[in-house]
């Protein structure tokens, strides 16, 4: 074989990838993050292994992609790897944000082992009202709270003003619902008596009316940023919407673009109702048509004699589509 014709070795080819410093690999497991570390990038030699259990690569955990997971819907392999992502902390985690995953036992387990625990983001979790009210009597440096995609009662979100004295930023973010219009001001109405040091606030999809807007704008007058995308119990048409963008920074519209939200987002019965009669009528064609995803629940299901049951309902349909 002619050796002239083979391609020469260069130096980046020969390089020991093992030789390289402590920091630069550090620097890589960071990006990384703690499912790649524990996943993958922690099997690949006794000194990564090493490298890896440094506790402050675990400052900040985001769980919220499920993508690296190797288990995904395994929910208790997930929690195993959060609660040991948590340990590696050594009490130095200052963030931690999961999806779907969470559950009260998880939630207690993170909290009582981070007493520096500056934000928390809650996604699509099983976390019930009491133990999540319990959680936040424990966790008064929480600057960042995020309950999207949950169904909260409104005195959770009265506990978190509360007890969350250094909270700056709140989201509460749902899917937005043009069709049918549900309204309430509660969860409006909780934020601005409890949470008057707000700079940050995400109402994505939120069924506040105008009331609950006015309220949120005169209780707090530290709002810097305020996110009203969906939120289409809203009529900013005349001095609403002139006071809303003289008062805060940046705002974002009922009708803005979504292109830059995080999740992918969801409307329930979006403007494909448009030339129906009645919402009877829709749902009436919906199920002939064996609509994707609708078949999995009667309107009985969705709509029954208990209005509190409702929003729930609503909810479990919707996850039935992918937010990630």
């Amino acid at each position: 074989m002619d050796t002239e014709s083979q391609p020469a070795i260069t130096d980046l080819e020969l390089r020991n990838w093992l030789e390289l410093p402590r920091d630069v690999i550090s620097l890589i497991l960071i990006k990384l993050g703690a499912i790649g570390i524990l996943c993958n990038a922690q099997s690949v030699c006794s000194t990564w292994r090493s490298l890896s259990k440094q506790p402050h690569l675990f400052r900040s955990i985001d769980m919220r992609s499920h993508r690296d997971f190797p288990d995904d819907g395994d929910y208790e392999k997930m929690r195993k790897s959060a609660k040991e992502a948590v340990d590696r902390s050594r009490g130095e985690l200052v963030e931690f944000s999961m999806a779907r995953f969470g559950n009260d036992d998880l939630l207690h387990y993170i909290v009582d082992k981070s007493s520096m625990i500056k934000c928390l983001r809650l996604v699509s979790c099983y976390i019930s009202n009491e133990a999540l009210i319990e959680v936040l009597k424990k966790t008064h440096c929480l600057e960042e709270i995020e309950l999207c995609y949950s169904t909260f009662s409104k005195e959770v979100i009265e506990e978190v003003g509360k007890n969350c004295c250094e909270l700056k930023s709140f989201r509460l973010n749902c899917q937005g619902y043009r069709y049918p219009r549900l309204e309430s001001d509660e969860e409006a109405f909780a934020i601005a008596e409890n949470m008057p040091q707000l700079r940050s606030l995400h109402l994505f999809g939120n069924k506040l009316t105008n009331v609950g807007l006015e309220a949120i704008l005169d209780k707090c007058p530290y709002l810097e940023y305020l996110d009203l995308r969906e939120c289409f119990g809203l009529d900013l048409n005349g001095d609403l919407e002139k006071k809303c963008v003289e008062r805060i920074k940046s705002v974002r519209l009922p009708d803005d673009s979504t292109e830059d939200y995080e999740y992918e987002e969801y409307q329930y019965i979006d403007d494909s109702m448009d030339g129906y009669g009645s919402y009877d009528d829709f749902l009436s064609e919906a199920y002939s048509e064996d609509y994707d995803g609708m078949a999995n629940f009667s309107e009985g299901d969705l709509f029954d004699n208990n209005d509190d049951d409702d929003d729930l309902a609503i909810d479990e349909w919707a996850y039935s589509f992918s937010f990630y």
